[in-house]
């Protein structure tokens, strides 16, 4: 079982902005920029390109949802999109504001505190 699954069943707190049926987006523990976002299919799938073509495509549409409230929340030139899959065996969709190529390297990180997470998840989700 993946830390993502530990999350979508509530076994792991999570900063929440958005979930439906099929997929959950929360913020990035350990993330490149304040906002930097997961979106992650609740069923549990290793590889990206492994999953059907359906839930493939509607994981971007909820992507492309969370990341239009993201860039109207916080300040950025435009929300990066990255699907690296090697950190955690479940398929999972990063949205970072950036305003710069190098806010997506992943080897510049931001420690934003509970109260920044709390809040911005709030806005996010009340941009949706």
């Amino acid at each position: 079982m993946s830390v993502f699954t530990k999350i979508i069943n509530g076994e792991i707190p999570c900063y929440k902005v958005a979930e439906d049926d099929n997929f959950i987006a929360f913020f990035d523990i350990n993330p490149n920029a304040l906002g930097h976002t997961l979106c992650v299919p609740k069923k549990e799938i290793n590889y990206i390109f492994d999953m059907e073509d359906e839930l493939y495509l509607k994981l971007m549409a909820f992507s492309k949802k969370v990341a239009t409230a993201l860039k109207k929340v916080v300040p950025c030139e435009r929300i990066g999109v990255a699907v690296v899959g090697l950190e955690v065996p479940h398929v999972h969709v990063h949205l970072i504001p950036i305003s710069k190529m190098s806010e997506m390297t992943f080897l510049e990180k931001v420690h934003p505190t509970d109260e920044t997470f709390k809040d911005l998840a709030n806005k996010v989700s009340a941009a949706l």
